[in-house]
């Protein structure tokens, strides 16, 4: 990681891919207004940023008009790339199999789980934990059911949510080593386990984008702050942390700004418009 940016490096840049949740919005799931100032200036200076979240796609669509993104985004990890007015440009999906063991491996924890699929954010409980969160983050209320399995033949996401977070972390290695293979198994927050299917992962996704927006890799960057942003930071051009992100994922970018708190996204995109100016 750096604390300095690289002048060519950001001059170079074309394409800025962020995650949402504890990078481009505040803790409280609101964007700044010196944030959508700043995505403002830098399309004006012919930088895009688009988005890139393990939301589901009916939680980005807020987001997305009130940056006035255009072209492709990402929701679950990138597993889904749709248009900015809602057009779904290719999904993966989980495979039936990898959806099932990966309830039952959750279960057997005792770690209350949630499945995403059909534009449904489906539940076991109306007071879920975390559910105001989601809530709010999804743009979702849950489709309360028992049982998932009607649902596993298109199964976008499955998540394990629990405050336990060693619980969560042990779930990841565990599930990760039973699945691996053919899921991508990752920490979205400390107390979400998500997994997807193996190209829904935010290192394909971020792929998947600047193909999808017509920019070579090495001319895009990417911004997040959790284990899950880490592939994304280590393929892009140029990684980026957030100031609050872990040890981990600052040791995986090649500059660190400011925390999502402090705007660090809108002090990023800046340095970059500078950049170009220069």
């Amino acid at each position: 990681m750096a604390d300095a940016l690289d002048p060519a490096k950001a001059r170079a840049i074309r394409l800025v891919i962020c995650d949402i949740d504890g990078t481009i919005v505040r803790d409280d799931k609101t964007l700044s207004d010196a944030t959508v100032a700043a995505v403002a200036r830098a399309r004006e200076a012919g930088i895009a940023v688009t988005l890139i979240s393990a939301r589901p796609a009916s939680g980005l669509g807020r987001i997305v008009g009130d940056l006035g993104i255009e072209g492709a985004v990402g929701a679950f990890n990138g597993g889904t790339l749709f248009e900015a007015g809602g057009d779904v440009i290719e999904a993966h999906r989980l495979a039936p199999g990898d959806a099932r063991r990966a309830v039952e491996a959750l279960d057997g924890a005792g770690v209350p789980v949630w499945v995403f699929a059909d534009g449904l954010w489906l539940a076991r409980s109306e007071d879920a934990l975390h559910g105001d969160r989601e809530r709010k983050a999804a743009q979702l209320d849950p489709t309360i059911v028992q049982d998932f399995s009607p649902w596993f033949d298109r199964t976008d996401k499955v998540v394990g949510v629990s405050d336990d977070h060693p619980l969560v972390e042990r779930m990841e290695r565990e599930i990760g080593d039973l699945l691996g293979e053919t899921a991508n198994v990752v920490r979205s927050q400390l107390y979400f386990l998500d997994v997807t299917a193996k190209v829904a992962n935010k290192g394909d996704g971020a792929a998947f984008l600047a193909k999808a927006h017509g920019v070579p890799l090495e001319e895009t960057a990417a911004v997040g702050d959790m284990p899950n942003d880490i592939p994304m930071l280590r393929r892009a051009g140029l990684g980026v942390a957030m100031g609050q992100g872990s040890e981990a994922v600052r040791r995986a970018a090649g500059y660190v700004t400011a925390s999502n708190e402090e705007d660090g996204v809108a002090k990023f995109l800046d340095r970059l418009v500078e950049a170009r100016r220069s």
